[in-house]
């Protein structure tokens, strides 16, 4: 009967937030209402909600999580200092004699910007509202500008410093703690942000190279999907001008990157550095003012509230869950499956791919990770290749027709003149690409820790 409840619990949860009920209250009102049905049916021991007081305190203490409204912030502040439009007007002027120029420099501004910001709905809007219009008024093909201005905007999943890792590092450490413990070593080791931002940088770098060769490669067996960008319209840009854009964006990120992956900063730390960076960029612009810090913080505080309610709402869930015996059942339904670790990964990453459609990244890092992640830890998977290989795989499926987030980003702001068709014919070719990374990281796990085992030992 447990096993039973558990199972409805988490269907109940997934039913209440496809109806469109605010993501932290669900979580939390579904879970009470079942802890007392449990409780009536004696399959729930209420003292497991002793617990939920010190889960807050515990929230509310986390270093690791006090990182991320710092870098929504710095998000925030780059995307209001226009730095990515005048970044993409000089990058497209320079290369406007080349074929496929325009869709390349969009594909490189946007990953300066989801390395900055980190979410990928502000930048699949903001590089829809920047290039979209430019790309179709040079001749590119619907499909071919909707597809790339999509796979550039989910970078962000995957290119550090991303809130994603951050969150999924706080999620995996924990189950990789709780997966030692039940395996008998009483010493656990732990998963940091710094590992999982090691192991994500040469997947992320290895998807802008294919996806730029892809779109070099289209530029040049189909020239009249990507024409050469013609020079009207264009502002005559110098050397020394490009420099200056691209060194500001790309020092704030080696600058905050190399400190966590270096060790002499914490994740709090260095955002806090990006923070200040951001401020100091949008100075040099001009476009930092009393009105843009009063946005900037207004919008970060809603964002970072957003993710804190969810995350207090999934921890009354998770207690809910784990005191219906849930997290039990599942560890012995995925221990079960024949084939062992292998069909284990494959059912786990399915249902990732598929709860992608209809949940945020936030809900499932919260809701669905930990549920799985213990039971997989359990079975010797490597944390840090799974969290890349879960970040992976999200971005793949945001990429997804029909019901990819970013392809709903994108087609908020894109014009009446475009079908919905072409954005989902322009995301198939990535969302291969997006495939072939997931078969190259399944094969060779050493992309994903080659490079924290270097580091980190």
């Amino acid at each position: 009967m447990s096993g039973f409840l558990s199972l409805m619990l988490f269907l109940a949860v997934a039913l209440a937030l496809m109806a469109g009920f605010p993501v932290a209250f669900t979580l939390a009102g579904v879970a009470l209402l079942f802890a007392g049905i449990g409780a009536a049916t004696g399959h729930f021991d209420p003292v497991f909600l002793e617990a939920f007081p010190n889960r807050v305190y515990g929230i509310m203490t986390n270093e690791t999580l006090i990182a991320i409204p710092v870098f929504v912030f710095m998000g925030v502040m780059l995307e209001r200092s226009k730095l990515a439009e005048e970044l993409l007007q000089a990058l497209a002027q320079v290369m406007h004699r080349v074929p496929g120029g325009l869709g390349i420099a969009v594909m490189a501004v946007g990953a300066l910007m989801a390395a900055s910001t980190g979410i990928v709905g502000a930048t699949v809007v903001t590089m829809g509202l920047l290039s979209l219009p430019t790309m179709l008024r040079h001749g590119y093909r619907d499909s071919v500008a909707t597809g790339t201005i999509c796979a550039a905007g989910t970078l962000g999943q995957i290119i550090p410093p991303s809130i994603v890792l951050i969150l999924l590092a706080d999620v995996l450490g924990n189950a990789y703690q709780q997966a030692q413990l039940r395996m008998g070593s009483f010493s656990p080791e732990t998963v940091s942000v710094g590992d999982l931002f090691a192991g994500a940088l040469l997947p992320g770098l290895g998807l802008v190279v294919l996806y730029m060769a892809w779109l070099a490669a289209l530029a040049v067996f189909r020239p009249a999907a990507m024409p050469a960008t013609r020079q009207d319209g264009l502002e005559q840009v110098s050397l020394p001008r490009l420099l200056g854009l691209i060194a500001g964006p790309l020092f704030l990120i080696v600058a905050v990157l190399g400190s966590i992956l270096g060790g002499v900063a914490t994740p709090t730390e260095a955002a806090s550095v990006g923070a200040v960076g951001a401020m100091l960029l949008a100075a040099v612009r001009r476009n930092f003012d009393r009105e843009t810090l009063r946005v900037t913080v207004l919008q970060s505080a809603k964002v970072s509230a957003m993710v804190f309610m969810i995350l207090i709402g999934a921890s009354l869930f998770s207690l809910v869950f784990r005191g219906l015996g849930g997290d039990e059942h599942v560890e012995s339904l995925l221990h079960g499956l024949p084939g062992g670790t292998t069909t284990a990964l494959l059912v786990v990453m399915a249902a990732l791919f598929l709860l992608g459609f209809v949940l945020d990244f936030i809900e499932i890092t919260y809701i669905v990770v930990p549920v799985v992640a213990p039971a997989l830890l359990a079975l010797g998977v490597d944390p840090v290749w799974l969290g890349v290989m879960i970040a992976v795989n999200l971005q793949t499926s945001f990429l997804t027709p029909p019901f990819g987030f970013s392809l709903f980003y994108l087609r908020g702001v894109t014009p009446d003149t475009v079908p919905t068709t072409a954005l989902y014919r322009g995301a198939i070719p990535f969302i291969g690409i997006q495939v072939l990374m997931l078969g190259l990281l399944a094969l060779w796990p050493a992309v994903a820790t080659w490079l924290p085992e270097r580091l980190y030992g």
